[in-house]
Formats: C-alpha cells, structure tokens, sequence
C-alpha cells in the first residue's frame, strides 16, 4: 500500500517550526557571569572527624597516600554515601552523568541532608545528560550552603539535538570528569558515573567499573583541580539557566521517602550494608595501599579550544606511567587507537614489551559506533604481536563480576579505565583510549605507583582475563577469529563476533568506513 503523502501545508508548517526553533537556538545566548560567586577549597579541615580519622594514618606515611581501590558497585554507592554523611566543612562533587534513579535519587539526597546540616555543598554537572533532572537541580539549588552548576552547558534545554545542530562545535566537548571530596581530606576518583547501572542497583546490566578511595595529599591536589573547572569560564549557576515548573510538586526529600516503600531499593541498601567493606569503613578498620600518588586532569579550557598543549592528562600519563620495560595493561571500554596509537603499541610489542589490551565485545558495548572504530585496527594489532581481548556480555556462573548478589546483573558491559606499566604504576580514571577523551573532552585521574595495585591488574590480565573475556586471534589466512575459555579449560571458537547479529556486524562494518573517528 502506497504511503499518504504529507499535505502541504503540514510539510510547510513542519518546515517553519523547526526552522523558527533553529533560529531561536541559534540566538540563545549563555548568561553573563558578572554575578557569579568565586569560592574555593577550605582547608582548615583537620579538625573534622575525617581529618581526625585520617590524620594518624596520614603520619606514619608522610609524602604518600591512601589508596584503597573499589572494584564493587556496591561498595563504590556506600563510599560515597559515607562520605557524604561524615561531612562537616565541605563537599565537591563533579560527575559527568547522574541519573535518577534508586542510587542517585539517594545521592541527592545525601548532598540535601549535608547541606542542611551547615555543609557547604558544591556540585558540578556536565549539563549533556542532565534531561529532565532541571526540576531537581533546581530544588537542590534552593537549599542553602548548597550550590549546583552546570558545565558547558545548552542554551535551549529541550530538544537538546537544535543544541547540537547550532552549536556542535562548543557541546561536542564534555567534562567527563568524576569527583567525590569530602571535608579536603578524602575523595573518590574513577570511572564510575551517578546511577544504579554503576553501583549495581539495576536489574537489566551492570557496569563493571574502577574507582579508588583516596586520602593524604593528593586529595588537595583533587579539590584544587575541582576549584578550576568550578571558577572556570564554562562552570554556569544551575539558576541562571534552568526555569521552574510551577507543575512538580515533587520533592527531594519526598523522592527519597518513597524508596522507603521499594523493597529493591530496601534490598539494596540492606545488602551494601551487610557488606565487609561496609562494616570495615564504619569501623575505621579499612586497609589502604600507601604510595606516591599523583593526579592528571585536563585544563577546564580545552572544551573552549584553549587549553595549552602537552599540558593535560595524555601527555600526564606518558610523564607518569614512562615507558614500558616489560609489560603494558590497558583497560578501556572505548577503545580507538587510530593509527598513531596502533604504531606505538605495535612499536612497542615489537621491541618485546607484552602488550594486553581489554576492551568490549561488540555484543557487550553501549556504543557500536566506537567500537566500529576500534575494529578496523584489530588486525594491524595482532600482526605486530599485541594481545587482544574483549569484554563478554554474559559471564559464566560464580564468576566474579556475578558476585553482586540479586542486584547485578548477569548482562555486563565493561567501563573501568585503568592502565598498568610494569607490575609498578597503576593510572584509574575517567580517561579512555580515544579520540574523544584526547582531543575533545576534558578527563582527569591517579597516577599510583604501587606495585601492589599494578600487579594485581597485571595478574588479572595474565590469568583472570583469558577465562573472562574472548580473545581475538588471527589464522594463518589472516582472518580473525574469537575464542572463549571456561572455567574447566574448554575452549570455543567463534569465526564471527560472538552473540551478535549479522544486521549488527554490518552496521559496524558501514559504520567503520565512515570519517568519524575523530567524533568517537
């Protein structure tokens, strides 16, 4: 049956609406900032009960810091929530995603109670995926002590896309970073972002993710770092952009009762609270790795074009990590190596460095074009002697990424960001083997030198990964092929991506041709 055609005064009219919404977009300007309040860190914290706590730990290792690395979900949701309830002078808190849902929904509330008792609360958002949270930032905003702004963000909240289509060049930057600083005396850096899917609260998938809880002095080179981007010239007050809705009679503190009446979110909590890392924070008995730490961040103007070159968290990481001698491990759910990064890896696995990369499957990525961007280097990797693996969806039972109880999921998708050197320098952040976080994104991270921390990634990528992931290999005729090892040693072959479709391969195959590396 042949399709109606659209009358033409509709097409007409279709035309001229978006036409008039591109135009108003297109003149939307961002508010001044003549009003807005500088502030910065306080550091007259000792006397708090975090600075108390850490204070004689922090003197028997003078020089270094405290690491204690969070591989669980669960564990990640509590250490901030902690954190958040122990508070007494300050909390700044960057993220580039915050959902609301049961964990964020919990987090926001957290800020509220802080900020109520006399806390000065600052938060920092990246306003790309702040749709539909206006109403709650705007309640946040209200409260006092508490102060909510928004990074680089859109001048027209809805629809975001007229955004895009008259201003590409500024919002396809993003802050991307991700902090958690209570008091100047601990703070939590990493991968992870504000939602149930990072903390293992969902049920459909889980993000299996890295943050690492610090304390010692590299936490005052985090809220320095955090005063940059929240006195930077895109940081906007929430209140100067978002409006109203005399509609939504919703509250926080309403929000966070009703998950009073959920039983997964009951459950949830009773289960991060049965915890061992749970009791051993309450406790104080927490174990820390103490090493020499420092951390990388992009300067807040690259996302303006005008950040100074050498100066941010790639060239950071090459200064920091070194050069491998032996062994390299990377770990990046976006994985785009281009054909500069595929030569250094090739180099150097050619000099006799093990190099093992660890990225998503195709059946296993949030995001197909990325991984089309990846694909095509796969084999140039290979040939020069790289080891390659991919993250599987599916995880075989008693698995350690399944041991989140009810509340993970059996579908995962890797998101942690972590690179080791030698079994003795160890970098966790928000910052991927990308494009898009080396030229478009700001990023920021710890470098550790650990020994200990490093090579147990070293040791997971020699022993854990190959019975957790595919690794791709090629055959004489230089075709490309997976294989999958069990728990038992058996081994399966997969001559095409496993668990995916043919329609799927051949949109990455369409989509690995096309110029848009640069955008991934």
């Amino acid at each position: 049956m042949p399709r109606t055609p659209l009358p033409t005064v509709s097409l007409r009219l279709t035309v001229a609406v978006a036409v008039s919404m591109a135009l108003l977009a297109g003149c939307a300007e961002l508010p001044s900032l003549d009003t807005r309040n500088h502030s910065i860190l306080i550091t007259d914290t000792a006397d708090t009960q975090l600075g108390q706590a850490i204070a004689p730990m922090a003197a028997l290792h003078p020089g270094r810091s405290g690491i204690h690395a969070l591989s669980d979900g669960r564990d990640a949701f509590a250490a901030r929530a902690l954190l958040a309830a122990a508070a007494q002078r300050t909390l700044d808190v960057q993220y580039y995603i915050w959902h609301k849902d049961i964990t964020g929904t919990l987090l926001f509330d957290a800020l509220r109670q802080a900020a109520a008792r006399g806390v000065r609360v600052r938060l920092l958002l990246d306003d790309n995926n702040t749709s539909g949270l206006d109403q709650v930032l705007l309640q946040l905003g209200r409260q006092p002590n508490l102060e909510v702004r928004l990074f680089n963000p859109f001048t027209l909240r809805t629809p975001r896309v007229l955004g895009y289509l008259t201003d590409f060049s500024r919002l396809n930057r993003r802050m991307h970073n991700k902090s958690f600083t209570a008091d100047n005396q601990a703070t939590i850096v990493g991968g992870r972002n504000v939602g149930d899917e990072y903390f293992g609260a969902a049920g459909d998938v889980l993000f299996a993710d890295l943050d690492v809880l610090a304390i010692g002095p590299v936490v005052s080179e985090v809220s320095q770092d955090f005063d940059r981007y929240w006195n930077s010239a895109s940081a906007y007050p929430a209140a100067l952009l978002l409006k109203p809705d005399d509609a939504d009679s919703s509250t926080l503190a309403g929000d966070a009762k009703q998950l009073d009446q959920q039983q997964a979110a009951q459950a949830y909590l009773q289960a991060m609270r049965s915890s061992p890392f749970f009791q051993q924070l309450i406790a104080r008995q927490l174990p820390f790795e103490w090493a020499t730490t420092r951390m990388v961040s992009d300067d807040p103007a690259k996302v303006l074009g005008k950040a100074h070159a050498g100066t941010g968290v790639a060239a950071g990481l090459k200064n920091l990590l070194g050069v491998p001698a032996q062994e390299l491990d990377l770990v990046s759910p976006y994985f785009v190596p281009g054909k500069d990064g595929t030569q250094a890896f090739s180099e150097l696995a050619q000099q006799g460095v093990k190099v093992r990369i660890l990225t998503n499957a195709l059946e296993a990525t949030d995001v197909a074009a990325v991984h089309a961007g990846y694909a095509k280097w796969r084999k140039p990797l290979l040939q020069a002697g790289v080891t390659l693996y991919e993250s599987r969806r599916t995880w075989e039972e008693g698995d350690a990424r399944e041991q989140t109880g009810r509340f993970g999921s059996s579908a995962s998708s890797l998101h942690a960001k972590t690179f080791g050197v030698d079994d003795q320098r160890i970098f966790v952040g928000s910052f991927n083997f990308d494009p898009r976080s080396i030229d478009l994104n700001t990023e920021m991270g710890l470098v550790i030198d650990s020994p200990q921390l490093a090579g147990k990634l070293g040791q997971a990528m020699r022993s854990t990964i190959p019975q957790r992931a595919y690794q791709v290999l090629l055959d004489p005729d230089g075709a490309l092929y997976w294989i999958a090892r069990d728990a038992n040693g058996k081994v399966t072959r997969y001559d095409t991506e496993p668990g995916t479709s043919v329609w799927k391969r051949m949109g990455v195959a369409i989509l690995s041709v096309l110029p848009i590396d640069w955008l991934l």
